[in-house]
């Protein structure tokens, strides 16, 4: 696997002296613009293609599947699944934004396995209030990168949906098995 954090030793959140993590991210930024030269790219993905995919920190999209600044937008969440808030980014992506592809990509070990519905519950027992959203929980990926093709496929917002195809990342090998929606 190609990411960095597979390679480095645990760091702490919080390292006495160095500030916060996002006052280290910050600093990082600024080194980073100090070099930048505006690409003079448009918003719209030269690929012409959205990938949804999982937060998890193991995967790191732009690598694993060949693609440079530029090339897609990318929508990820907890689980990759397709939310309601995806089906609106991908909305904004297709018909302002011009692409006509969709790829989603869960994984081999998530966190949305080992949890259940009951996450809400229980939030709602901590804070006084119910979330609003779903947890997304799911027992088997396959089956949710299924649910997930089939959201896509059905919704009236987005126009193009005849190249929809879903996969799951190892995260141990670090390859893409495709998921046959029927089954």
């Amino acid at each position: 696997m190609s990411t960095s954090a597979s390679r480095r030793p645990a760091q702490s959140a919080e390292r006495p002296g160095d500030g916060t993590v996002t006052d280290r991210l910050v600093a990082a930024n600024r080194a980073y613009a100090a070099g930048f030269a505006d690409p003079g790219m448009d918003a719209r993905p030269v690929q012409r293609v959205a990938v949804v995919a999982c937060m998890d920190a193991r995967i790191d999209l732009h690598a694993a599947l060949g693609l440079q600044l530029g090339d897609c937008h990318t929508v990820r969440n907890a689980g990759g699944v397709v939310t309601d808030d995806t089906i609106r980014s991908l909305t904004i992506s297709q018909r302002a934004l011009g692409t006509r592809s969709v790829i989603l990509i869960h994984h081999t070990g998530c966190g949305l396995q080992s949890i259940t519905e009951e996450f809400r519950h229980e939030l709602e027992m901590e804070v006084g209030q119910r979330p609003a959203w779903a947890v997304e929980a799911f027992r088997d990926v396959d089956q949710d990168v299924r649910q997930s093709m089939q959201r896509v496929r059905t919704s009236p917002f987005l126009p193009h949906t005849d190249d929809v195809r879903g996969f799951v990342f190892d995260v141990t090998t670090g390859l893409l098995r495709e998921i046959d929606p029927r089954g």
